[in-house]
């Protein structure tokens, strides 16, 4: 497949899940979450350890995984861990994945390390903090924030028309949803969907998201039945389910399928009894996927790096180059 084939397939693949999050947004979540979720979360980490997680160490990533491990220690151990914790753990896993493509030197990476960690201790407590690595940085920032960097970062890079335009596109859908208020009465959230969002805590993404689009009490009944609400979700709803279609779309590029034969065969089973669990009790699959979840979410921190370094040195590329031609 050309890049231009891609790029339009991966447009089509935007507006498909575009038009299938303003009809039924929350059910799409739910769905795309239980059933493309886990297969992403194993075959992205396959892919990534072929390629040393981006990183300048060869061992850099079992850091990450003990920073994960924390994490969900704090929901299933040490469940009276003040919730400000969340928020440090993830900011020195990020800060963690910046110090892994800047440095080589194994004792510059742990002060870099060391210095987020004071940072984050003298952050912690601002709401602000909290709300941005906690809660929007494991969900919202990670599907649709790195996905459209993905997009762009790859557009510079082949130099590719389609692709800017599928950046354009990607852009639109999520403005969309904020434009267009189209209410369908054949549509009401199901009940499945509402005890199921509640239960695994994901509505607090929508009334933090909420908060922020300036609604000041962004109750859970204006989650499932307001305008904002639902736009919000539209939202939610779009940006995971095209950032596990983005993902497969690209399988014949990326091949995160070349791994032993023995790991992709593990990878099917492990995939089928996660969408089992999830069949069986929403939120006993999400307790059992959690870790695997975040994981992925850590491990992928230097590659949201790479993609700001390509972006960066594509962009001086062009400014250098139109001076030098000028």
């Amino acid at each position: 497949m050309t890049v231009k084939q891609l790029d339009l397939l991966n447009i089509g693949l935007m507006l498909l899940a575009c038009v299938v999050a303003f009809v039924i947004p929350f059910e799409l979540f739910l769905l795309a979450y239980a059933v493309l979720g886990p297969l992403h979360y194993l075959t992205e980490i396959g892919w990534l350890h072929n390629r040393n997680y981006f990183a300048t160490g060869k061992y850099d990533f079992v850091w990450l995984i003990l920073l994960c491990l924390v994490l969900c220690s704090f929901f299933f151990i040490f469940t009276d861990v003040p919730q400000e914790n969340n928020a440090l753990c993830l900011f020195l896993a990020f800060a963690s994945g910046l110090a892994m493509i800047l440095f080589d030197n194994f004792v510059y990476k742990v002060l870099a390390i060391c210095i987020g960690f004071f940072v984050g201790v003298a952050l912690q407590n601002i709401p602000v903090f909290f709300v941005l690595f906690a809660v929007l940085l494991p969900t919202i920032i990670h599907v649709f924030v790195f996905t459209g960097l993905f997009i762009f970062s790859g557009a510079l890079k082949n130099k590719s028309i389609t692709g800017y335009l599928s950046l354009l596109v990607f852009i639109l859908c999520a403005v969309s949803f904020f434009v267009l208020h189209p209410h369908f009465a054949f549509y009401k959230v199901s009940d499945y969907a509402k005890d199921n969002l509640v239960a695994t805590n994901f509505h607090f993404v929508n009334q933090y998201l909420m908060y922020l689009g300036g609604e000041k009490n962004p109750t859970l009944d204006k989650v499932m039945g307001s305008e904002m609400g639902f736009s919000i979700m539209r939202l939610i709803a779009f940006a995971y389910t095209y950032h596990y279609l983005n993902w497969f779309s690209k399988t014949s590029v990326i091949k995160w399928y070349a791994v032993p034969k023995k790991w992709l065969i593990s990878i099917v089973l492990i995939w089928v009894f996660s969408v089992a669990l999830y069949a069986y009790d929403y939120v006993t699959g999400l307790k059992a996927l959690l870790f695997l979840s975040m994981l992925h979410v850590f491990l992928e921190f230097p590659l949201n790096f790479r993609s700001f370094q390509i972006i960066n040195t594509s962009i001086k590329g062009m400014i250098l180059g139109d001076k030098t031609a000028s």
